[in-house]
């Protein structure tokens, strides 16, 4: 295929796209990149982290608490190996079971995926924040008494999950109680139960109200 030709000003044929206006134009587009990079607003770089070791804060169930881990290092593996707080369980270390599971910001996170430092600044509750075995919260007492639990593995995940899920909706439904623990596997088939338990804690904190205010 024969390549575009242009007329010269002098009447001369020359290639309509050449090396040489290449450059120019190259050149002309990357000293226009530099003017726009120079005018617009600044953007902060991103800190560095690592790769050694860093100290980080983080606040965990109230408190605030420093760790010293590698930036590579998840959540998870953090308050489990830093904070000797091993209620998350590490199971598939893919976030598709649920077992790690925590609250950050009111929100059900699969630990294992998240990096230890972008939880910083954050407000991270594990199931050790929400009751323990003298004080149970309405939920863990209700995996209890409905026998919601065999192996007890999965239990941790589903009590931080199942306690998202009741402080968005107080009074859920069945669906609504199968959709908000779809994150979370349990091995054992425990979730007939499992199910029952979150409505017997829906059910029993009205009640609980109650008795506070009388």
């Amino acid at each position: 295929m024969a390549k575009q030709r242009s007329r010269s000003e002098d009447g001369g044929d020359q290639p309509a796209f050449s090396r040489r206006s290449f450059l120019k134009t190259a050149g002309v587009g990357a000293a226009a990149s530099t003017v726009v990079g120079v005018g617009a607003k600044a953007i902060a770089a991103p800190q560095v982290l690592g790769p050694d070791a860093v100290t980080l804060g983080l606040r965990v169930n109230g408190a605030l608490r420093q760790v010293s881990v590698e930036p590579r290092v998840t959540l998870l593996d953090a308050l489990r190996n830093q904070l000797d707080l091993t209620g998350a369980k590490p199971v598939c270390d893919r976030g598709g079971c649920g077992a790690c599971t925590v609250l950050v910001d009111g929100n059900p996170v699969t630990s294992c995926l998240m990096l230890a430092a972008d939880a910083e600044g954050h407000e991270i509750t594990t199931v050790e924040g929400i009751g323990t075995p003298e004080h149970m919260s309405p939920l863990q007492r209700a995996f209890v008494e409905k026998d919601a639990l065999q192996c007890g593995f999965c239990t941790p995940g589903f009590v931080v999950a199942g306690t998202a899920l009741l402080a968005r909706h107080p009074h859920p439904t069945l669906d609504q109680i199968k959709h908000g623990l779809s994150g979370n596997l349990c091995r054992c088939g425990t979730y007939g139960r499992i199910f029952e338990a979150v409505q017997a804690a829906a059910q029993a904190a009205p009640a609980a109200a109650r008795s506070k205010r009388g």
